[in-house]
């Protein structure tokens, strides 16, 4: 790994020095003087924040990047405490690491590359030269999200429909321009169209093209997006909100690969890969009349859920991390430093609008506290203050279970506050408790009977 770093890094420009231990760094770091140092976190001799520590010692404006796949949360709070300016996991994403690189407020060209050794067994393999990130703004190393990663690797392989469920903010265009980088589809058209942005009387002309005089206004020919996509992929965001009366054309062209133009006499043949998202459970988009049964079978062939930002905590200081970074990118200014109480914040909130919540969140502190480190009064999110109580503690979450309680009595709250935590999705609830929604279900009905 060291080997591979030190290529790509002078390829990149960057004069670079390596080391195999703490003890080789530091003496690395005196002779060199480096901008930047990029290390492992597990070391023969030390740890990567013991590492982290000296260097900050001597010269505390120095870029430090720590690399592991050992980290927790914690880890990562301790990393940013000692003034680590980020954290980075493997497999490495090379592109985020030459971003932070190139944002680093120093613009030197000097760095220490400092990585464990491999072992005897592995070191043919770690001097493999590994391809380019295929998940390049998909931060984090949490289990959720590698589970989530390994289903677009999965669903990359093959040209059957996609269907992408998660909450509002969580990603799904990320998720769906993610399959289409990593298929054979990766250099053709993708087109993207939110249903529920479309007027309702527009959407098939949009989809699948008018002929012109058509319909009264269409005083040329258009060529619909499926047209647009051919040979490539349309990514369908928001398909459950598409009118009724349109799925069946939709369906249509899924099962023939061919379309039919308003106004048109002939099919034309279309070969298009269809990826589809929706922030509802397709389930009971069907059972409320959103969505035709016959549509989902065909859209949901290949399923990736996108797991909600608090499934996944420990992503939340990376995450936040790498706004902050882009924000320091965009405004061209230095790389502020977060917090111990900003990253506790941080930790805290449910984050009901998920990574997008976050983004505003950071961006937001960047502004109000530049040029200057952020505070927890730059986040805007204080849960005291939206309680109206400036002075006392933030509020607590979770659900109260009462002392005394038999087990049914507290399962029936548990379960009837997270419905009610998720707007009565029983979908979301079902994520949250580790139930599948049939349980759900069933468990509704026992209440209901037991009230009676």
């Amino acid at each position: 790994m060291r080997e591979v770093l030190e290529a790509r890094l002078s390829r990149w420009g960057y004069e670079v020095r390596t080391a195999e231990t703490v003890a080789a760094a530091k003496a690395a770091v005196e002779r060199f003087q480096p901008d930047v140092v990029v290390s492992d976190l597990v070391l023969p001799d030390a740890t990567g924040l013991d590492l982290l520590e000296a260097l900050q010692a001597g010269v505390p404006e120095r870029t430090v990047l720590l690399i592991t796949a050992y980290g927790t949360i914690d880890t990562a709070v301790k990393a940013m405490r000692s003034g680590a300016t980020n954290f980075l996991t493997k497999p490495l994403d090379y592109q985020a690491l030459k971003g932070h690189l190139e944002a680093a407020p120093q613009l030197g060209r000097r760095l220490v590359s400092a990585a464990r050794a491999p072992s005897t067994e592995s070191a043919v393999v770690d001097a493999v030269e590994p391809p380019p990130p295929p998940f390049g703004g998909m931060v984090g190393r949490s289990a959720a999200l590698l589970r989530m990663q390994e289903r677009i690797r999965s669903a990359a392989n093959s040209d059957a429909p996609v269907l992408i469920v998660g909450e509002s903010g969580t990603g799904k265009e990320l998720v769906a321009r993610a399959i289409v980088e990593l298929s054979s589809r990766s250099n053709k058209p993708f087109v993207i169209v939110n249903a529920a942005a479309i007027p309702e009387s527009l959407v098939e002309a949009e989809l699948f093209g008018a002929e012109k005089g058509a319909f009264t206004g269409a005083t040329h020919a258009r060529i619909g997006l499926f047209q647009q996509a051919h040979e490539g992929s349309l990514f369908l965001d928001e398909v459950t909100e598409m009118p009724m009366a349109l799925q069946p054309k939709l369906l249509r062209a899924l099962e023939d690969g061919r379309i039919r133009k308003i106004g048109g006499r002939g099919e034309i043949p279309c070969d298009v890969r269809v990826i589809a998202a929706t922030n509802r459970n397709p389930t009971e988009a069907v059972e409320q009349g959103l969505l035709r049964h016959d549509l989902i079978y065909r859209l949901d062939v290949l399923r990736i859920d996108v797991p909600p930002l608090r499934a996944r905590a420990e992503d939340v200081p990376l995450i936040a991390a790498h706004f902050l970074a882009d924000c320091a990118r965009r405004y061209g200014t230095a790389l502020p430093p977060l917090s111990d109480e900003v990253l506790a914040t941080l930790a805290a909130h449910d984050w009901p609008g998920n990574a997008r919540e976050l983004r505003n969140v950071i961006e937001r502190a960047f502004v109000a506290a530049n040029p200057g480190p952020i505070q927890p009064e730059h986040l805007g999110m204080s849960e005291a203050t939206r309680d109206g109580d400036a002075s006392g503690p933030p509020a607590r979450h979770g659900i109260v279970i009462p002392h005394g309680l038999t087990l049914a009595d507290a399962e029936r709250i548990l379960v009837l506050e997270t419905l009610k935590k998720t707007g009565n999705n029983k979908a979301e609830a079902a994520r949250r408790l580790g139930l599948d929604v049939k349980t759900i279900r069933n468990k509704l009905k026992i209440f209901d009977e037991d009230h009676r």
